[in-house]
């Protein structure tokens, strides 16, 4: 059985792990890739996590080597314990991400290097002393987050090392911006295009200027310093409708206008998510054009000893 050494990683470790991580980005969103800066800053910052990094008091990066190369990485996060943390962040240590290559006739046993590495992982959660053990697949790429279900690997090692499933399962959806709707002029139907939470805010309003519904999309995904291969990517933020406007189509009128901006910025992929239990939301977005990419279990719990 190969050797393998599990330890810190290092920066010349660095394409590797990059290689690696885009493997795993691979087989959940076509056609993106991470660069190495993209990876490097994601070990000491996460700027897109604006509420929840500030909270972050510790973060460890290990990586498992075998044969000299790098079959298996994790990254750490342990948040601090004071009253400005969120309650369920609070004291809490988190898998970040964990990747590692599948078997293969040139990495004969990766899996064991990967038990070696999660009970590394396990044992730095030990000194930390944290009241709670999560995990995540958070990788700094547009739609992978969570356990996609397209990597039955990393499963199976948080499964037989003790982590459960506990939160909630999201759909991950992608279309080709040509395949969504045309706009339709409406009477007393008009949109304005404003700044959003989550990106550019295109709401419908009624002949009155009652806002009905809004659509939300980001179309900065793919910054040229984070993202080799993700131009033309955006995602939606946010999809609302006015109760009272459900069953009226407003759904395909704000996804119509959103896919006619997204043209005229030159965007040819549109990534959505949505509740796996909200069969009404999913089956909108499949009936205007999109599909289904992966399901993503989010919230996974390890049992921490005399806790």
């Amino acid at each position: 059985m190969p050797a393998f050494t599990v330890r810190p990683f290092r920066r010349d470790d660095r394409d590797q792990l990059t290689d690696l991580v885009n493997a795993h980005v691979a087989a959940v969103v076509p056609g993106v890739s991470v660069s190495v800066n993209t990876v490097l800053g994601d070990l000491e910052r996460q700027p897109d996590e604006a509420l929840t990094d500030p909270w972050v008091g510790e973060r460890v990066t290990l990586v498992a080597e075998q044969r000299r190369a790098v079959v298996a990485a994790a990254h750490l996060l342990r948040y601090r314990d004071g009253q400005e943390v969120g309650d369920t962040y609070r004291d809490a240590g988190e898998i970040d991400w964990f990747v590692h290559w599948p078997p293969a006739s040139f990495r004969p046993d990766p899996e064991t290097a990967a038990d070696g590495l999660m009970a590394a992982c396990l044992a730095q959660f030990a000194r930390w002393d944290v009241r709670v053990r999560r995990a995540d697949g958070a990788l700094p790429a547009p739609g992978v987050y969570g356990l996609p279900r397209n990597w039955p690997h990393i499963r199976a090692l948080y499964e037989r090392s003790g982590f459960r499933h506990v939160g909630d399962t999201e759909a991950v959806l992608i279309a080709r911006v040509a395949d969504l709707p045309r706009p339709e002029h409406l009477a007393g139907l008009t949109f304005t295009r404003t700044v959003g939470e989550c990106g550019t805010r295109l709401t419908a309003h009624d002949g009155t200027g009652a806002a009905l519904g809004f659509i939300e999309v980001d179309t900065a995904l793919a910054r040229p310093e984070r993202h080799v291969r993700a131009t033309g990517l955006a995602d939606i933020g946010n999809l609302h409708v006015a109760p009272a406007s459900y069953g009226a189509g407003l759904e395909g009128h704000l996804l119509a206008e959103a896919a006619e901006w997204l043209r005229l910025c030159g965007v040819d992929r549109l990534l959505a998510y949505e509740s796996a239990g909200d069969e009404r939301a999913i089956g909108l977005l499949l009936a205007g054009g999109f599909r289904e990419l992966t399901r993503t279990d989010r919230r996974w719990e390890h049992q921490t000893p005399g806790r």
